[in-house]
Parts: structure tokens; C-alpha cells; sequence
């Protein structure tokens, strides 16, 4: 089984951004069901946002020890939506032939060195006509402390995402969001230098910024955004 030790401590911080997790649930949803295999689910703040009635089944894989447990705790105490279970390793540590019609990494994938090589076994856990779906942090030019701080080896941009696309599936999906929030993502490179949001940050950002960007998006045709989001498919 494989474990490792989670660098960051910015899950905390975003646990509370639920403007964020609600536009989160609104653009992934159209790919998430059936049985659903989710990547460094971290504290389970993904897993309630973007859980719904059309999931049967959610796996909560965790390869930070710490974090698992408390996985295994919220689940213990049904603090995890139903049918959701924790599972301590990485996608190499699944069983052979287990396969899922939604493979999610949310802020995952720029955390893992071998970017590619992970998309390629995601692809292949992926039932016909299954949904990989990625977001990650955009624009390598706004790589900054709090990046490197938690263990970050890169952002990405569509090229980039182009560059480590998995064998076999199509594209189907493709944007950035969160436009206004771009903006707040420069102020804090250029003028702040600070390696970490504060709380209050975080809390101004979710509650003013996210819906001024839930507004702009669409009028921007998701062409600029502080997330970038693509998602493949499995032919039938």
C-alpha cells in the first residue's frame, strides 16, 4: 500500500470557501456519476460538495495517512455523504480490473511529479464511456511561495493539459474559471509575496469574488480564468 505525507495545510483554509464548492458542483456535474473514484480526497470538503443523488458509489482515495484517518473518521460518524468509502494508497494501489465511470482529480494533479504517467492509469480505470475529470491551478506564471509551499511542481494551461492528455479518450471539456479570482491571484503574486492566504483572504475571495466570477465566466466564454479544468472521455 502505498502512503505519503501531504505538504500543504491550505485544505483547512479552503474547506470554508462553499461559494467556490457550489460552482464547483455546478460546472462537474454533468460528469460525475455511477461510481465515482476520487484522487487525494484530502479532508472530504471535495467529496460533500460534489457528491449527488445520481452517485452510487464514491472512493475517497487518500495517500496521506493523517488525512485518511480522517476520512475514516467522517465516515465513521456519517460525516460522508452515503455510500462513500475510504481508501489509503494511489491509483496504483487499486484492485486490477476495478474500473469507474468518473475518475476526479481536484487540485491533485499538480501535486503528483509523473503528471502524465497518472492520467494514462486514470484513463485505464475509466468504464466505457467514463468521465476523467481534472482541475488545476492555471498559468505557470502566477507560480508563487505558497506553490512551492505545498508541494506544487507546476501549473497548468490548456497547452499543458494538451501536452499530458491520456491515450484512448477524447476531450470533451475544456475552461478556466474563476476570472475575477485571476485577478486576486496577480495582486497576491505582485504586490503581496505572501507564501500563504490568510483566512480572510480566503473568506473575501469566497464570498465576493467567486459569484462576480460565476457571473463573468460564461460572458468570457471561459477563456480566462485562476483554475483550469479539462475532461476526457472513454469512447463506448
Amino acid at each position: 500500500m502505498t502512503s505519503l505525507v501531504y505538504q500543504g495545510s491550505e485544505l483547512q483554509l479552503f474547506a470554508a470557501a462553499e461559494q467556490w464548492n457550489r460552482y464547483l458542483a455546478i460546472v462537474l456535474r454533468p460528469y460525475i456519476g455511477g461510481s465515482v473514484l476520487e484522487v487525494g480526497a484530502g479532508l472530504g470538503t471535495t467529496t460533500r460538495a460534489l457528491h449527488h443523488a445520481g452517485v452510487r458509489q464514491w472512493l475517497c482515495l487518500e495517500p496521506d495517512r493523517t488525512m485518511y484517518a480522517t476520512l475514516v473518521e467522517a465516515a465513521e460518524r456519517s460525516a460522508l455523504p452515503s455510500g462513500c468509502a475510504p481508501m489509503l494508497g494511489t491509483i496504483a494501489d487499486l484492485a486490477p480490473g476495478d474500473v469507474y465511470d468518473t475518475v476526479l482529480y481536484v487540485d491533485v494533479l499538480e501535486h503528483i511529479r509523473d503528471d502524465a504517467d497518472e492520467l494514462a492509469l486514470a484513463g485505464s480505470r475509466l468504464s466505457p464511456a467514463g468521465y476523467l475529470v481534472v482541475l488545476a491551478p492555471a498559468h505557470q506564471s502566477l507560480y508563487a511561495p505558497f506553490d512551492a509551499a505545498i508541494g506544487h511542481f507546476r501549473r497548468y494551461d490548456r497547452a499543458g493539459m494538451h501536452a499530458i492528455a491520456p491515450p484512448g479518450l477524447a476531450l470533451v471539456a475544456e475552461r478556466y474559471l474563476d476570472a475575477a479570482g485571476m485577478l486576486l491571484s496577480l495582486g497576491n503574486r505582485m504586490l503581496l509575496r505572501r507564501s500563504k492566504p490568510s483566512a480572510l483572504q480566503i473568506a473575501f475571495w469566497d464570498r465576493f469574488v467567486v459569484p462576480i466570477s460565476r457571473l463573468v465566466d460564461p460572458l468570457l466564454a471561459f477563456r480566462v480564468g485562476r483554475s483550469v479544468l479539462a475532461v476526457w472521455q472513454r469512447p463506448r
